[in-house]
């Protein structure tokens, strides 16, 4: 073999690429890229060749070219950066559109405009004169700590919308909600109703159920509100696919409670071509066994793992500390918040879970909520040992370093909301943690210089799916304030991203078929208006997604 042939072989091989020589014609090649792979390395390359929806090849554009056929379509992308499909690792996709479309929309700034009590009950009237006569009255994200009041809504305030038609809204982080008179009633509440386990009914100063309530005593109320239609909840699905798909998620995730309704309307939905992305879908004890039962036959729809509750919101006060808020809740110098089941509870349902073979996520913020996971997990492996069971804490917002040693020996994911220090850093340093415990919330740095390969997450619809913001926090942890909050604790753009793609495949077992851009994962690819890897890191939460690719397929383009 002489040098020049051997050099102009060499000069077709690409990134990653099979060392086949036969050719074949890739039906897109896009070239001049600035294509951030994310493989192991990290690799650059200029070019990425796809056929039949998988990534045919990676690469120089010149050596790319062998992939051109009379069919190809070429797409110049001069110089614009490609990284993997952003993938959420855990959002709530299918109600990520039902707050501002079926509800009213209650979030305050940055979010929303909701500045008062007198803004929510303008909302809810609103709300009330677009339902029929029979319709309970819904609204969704509201936040007591940016009200100008600085307290819940109570059933006497939603009872100046209407004292005889239901109400029920929910709080921002999804763990309390207020009802009126009538949907208290309709509940059978009153002053001598006791707590349910792992919630509360609050009482005024009478003794009476002043409307708020927390964590399971939810339930109470929101089992009785009639659910959404199907036309409704496919609406919501539709929209959602639509959302993210702008935002650059190629795998999307309903984090919690898929039942086999939900799962057979996701389905419809792609066969109806009003999905375009794919979605990871996680259930519950409850309804594992039912999920798996029912047919997916698209491929875009998957069941994952089983989603447990640990504790609730530290923004709510349910949030289950190891050292009492910094605030006093109710005047209570000892307050902690409190666990959603006992440790032993918890660790049975987790065992029943782990023993089925199926892998667990645990929602958990407070940092004695992730004592007792980790207890939950640490007992299910002695009891069952099974190699690689790739066990979740979602949200790991508190937890300490010694937790983080444990979490690596144990080999647990840890799954962080780091925009917890955009949305609510000001107030977890001056309101519910204080300043030494807020700089260490979501604490990436710590499990990155582990060798954690950890993800992050926005929790949508709690707040916007932005994973270029999310990507922002993580790696500037700046306040709505405008102040940094745990500066130890921001990580490089590089681990960033791959902690919002390959590491969120691999935290669902998809990292041989999705997260990066290598031969032979599907073609889920995302252009962006700036290089993320050079722009200044505090400008990453501006750029704009310019084109999302499903498995080869284009399913959002920005207009100019």
């Amino acid at each position: 073999m002489n040098a020049n042939y051997l050099l102009a072989v060499l000069a077709t091989l690409t990134v990653n690429a099979s060392a086949d020589p036969a050719k074949v014609d890739a039906q897109v090649v896009y070239t001049n890229a600035n294509v951030l792979t994310v493989d192991k390395d990290n690799s650059t390359a200029r070019a990425v060749a796809v056929r039949d929806g998988k990534i045919l090849a990676v690469g120089e554009s010149d050596a790319l070219a062998r992939y051109i056929g009379p069919d190809t379509r070429v797409v110049d992308l001069h110089g614009k950066t490609m990284i993997p499909g952003i993938y959420d690792a855990h959002s709530h996709f299918a109600s990520s559109k039902i707050t501002g479309t079926f509800v009213a929309d209650l979030n305050s700034p940055p979010i929303g405009d909701v500045r008062n009590i007198e803004d929510i009950v303008a909302r809810l009237k609103a709300q009330q004169a677009k339902v029929g006569p029979g319709d309970w009255i819904s609204g969704a994200g509201y936040d007591d700590t940016l009200l100008a009041e600085k307290r819940h809504p109570t059933r006497a305030d939603l009872d100046r919308v209407s004292s005889t038609r239901p109400i029920y809204i929910t709080h921002v982080s999804g763990h309390l909600t207020v009802a009126n008179s009538a949907a208290l009633a309709l509940a059978g509440i009153t002053a001598s109703t006791p707590n349910p386990p792992g919630g509360v009914i609050r009482k005024d100063a009478d003794g009476q159920p002043n409307g708020v309530l927390e964590e399971s005593a939810l339930a109470l109320v929101g089992k009785l509100r009639p659910a959404l239609t199907e036309p409704l909840q496919r609406e919501g699905i539709r929209l959602a696919g639509q959302w993210y798909a702008a935002h650059g998620v190629t795998t999307a995730n309903h984090g919690a409670g898929t039942t086999p309704a939900l799962l057979k309307m996701l389905e419809d939905a792609v066969q109806a071509k009003e999905l375009p992305i794919r979605v990871m879908t996680w259930s519950s004890l409850e309804t594992m066994d039912a999920v798996d039962q029912v047919a997916l036959p698209s491929g875009m729809i998957k069941v994952g793992g089983v989603k447990e509750f640990s504790d609730g919101s530290i923004q709510g006060y349910t949030g289950y500390l190891s050292e009492h808020y910094h605030t006093p809740f109710n005047n209570d110098l000892t307050y902690r918040g409190f666990p959603r089941f006992s440790r032993e509870e918890l660790a049975a349902r987790v065992l029943a879970v782990h023993k089925s073979g199926r892998q667990m996520m645990i929602h958990a913020n407070g940092d004695a909520a992730i004592d007792d996971v980790l207890y939950a997990y640490r007992k299910a492996q002695e009891t069952y040992p099974r190699e690689d069971a790739r066990q979740v804490i979602i949200h790991s917002q508190m937890m300490r370093e010694d937790q983080l040693d444990e979490v690596k020996r144990l080999n647990i994911i840890p799954s962080f909301f780091v925009l917890h220090t955009y949305y609510w850093g000001d107030r977890h340093r001056d309101i519910f943690i204080g300043k030494d415990r807020a700089e260490r919330i979501s604490p990436a740095r710590s499990a990155q210089d582990r060798g954690l390969r950890y993800t992050i997450h926005t929790d949508t619809p709690i707040v916007p799916m932005e994973p270029m913001r999310l990507i922002w926090s993580a790696v500037n942890r700046v306040t709505t304030g405008g102040k940094v909050l745990g500066a130890a604790q921001r990580v490089p753009v590089a681990d960033a991203l791959r902690a919002t793609t390959i590491n969120a495949a691999r935290q669902n077992f998809e990292e041989q078929e999705r997260g990066s851009i290598e031969v032979g994962k599907y073609a889920d690819l995302v252009v962006l208006s700036d290089d993320i890897a050079t722009v200044d890191p505090m400008n990453i939460k501006d750029i704009k997604v310019l084109e999302t690719i499903v498995e080869g397929k284009s399913v959002y383009q920005a207009h100019d």
